[in-house]
């Protein structure tokens, strides 16, 4: 009897830690320390159709729901640049980013990017997020207009893996 209740005490511990581990997010998510800076791979047509024919397709958890509104609400003026769409367009592809935001609450990454942010800002710009400045804060200014980077907004020129939603500092190679 000893021997069938300790079997059953197995069963039920190894049962339980499998359905906990499978039900983690993978890549840094799981790890909630905050060194791993994996995103759950997204997938979103127009958001990719559109966004990444210019840019990277930033991960909507790198920006508060206010913010993703300030940027899709002047796509006529977007940075320097005429990116308008179609109103429908334009509306789904908002719906998806406010759904995924840094505030949605559906990221371990946008937890942190909301770390000392207050409820009513809106920075337009990830690099004006106190989260960017802290994870670059060791890279010189000069990194940035560095003609193979051109700006602290061109993150696949360092972070190789960027456009699969990682941007830990294990894969990142500054350019020369």
């Amino acid at each position: 009897m000893n021997i069938l209740l300790r079997g059953l005490g197995v069963l039920a511990t190894v049962g339980t830690i499998s359905i906990l581990a499978f039900s983690l997010p993978s890549g840094g998510e799981a790890r909630g320390d905050g060194g791993g800076d994996a995103l759950p791979r997204l997938t979103h047509k127009n958001w990719q159709q559109e966004c990444a024919s210019c840019h990277l397709a930033y991960p909507p958890s790198m920006l508060p729901k206010a913010s993703w509104r300030r940027v899709m609400g002047g796509l006529d003026q977007h940075f320097g640049e005429n990116a308008s769409l179609d109103p429908v367009t334009q509306a789904d592809i908002l719906r998806f980013l406010e759904a995924n935001a840094a505030d949605a609450g559906t990221s371990q990454m946008g937890r942190r990017v909301m770390r000392g942010m207050g409820a009513n800002d809106a920075p337009l710009r990830i690099t004006e997020t106190r989260w960017f400045v802290r994870k670059h804060d060791e890279v010189p200014r000069a990194t940035w207009s560095r003609k193979s980077v051109g700006s602290a907004a061109n993150c696949a020129a360092c972070h190789r893996q960027a456009e699969q939603g990682v941007f830990d500092e294990d894969t990142v190679r500054i350019p020369k």
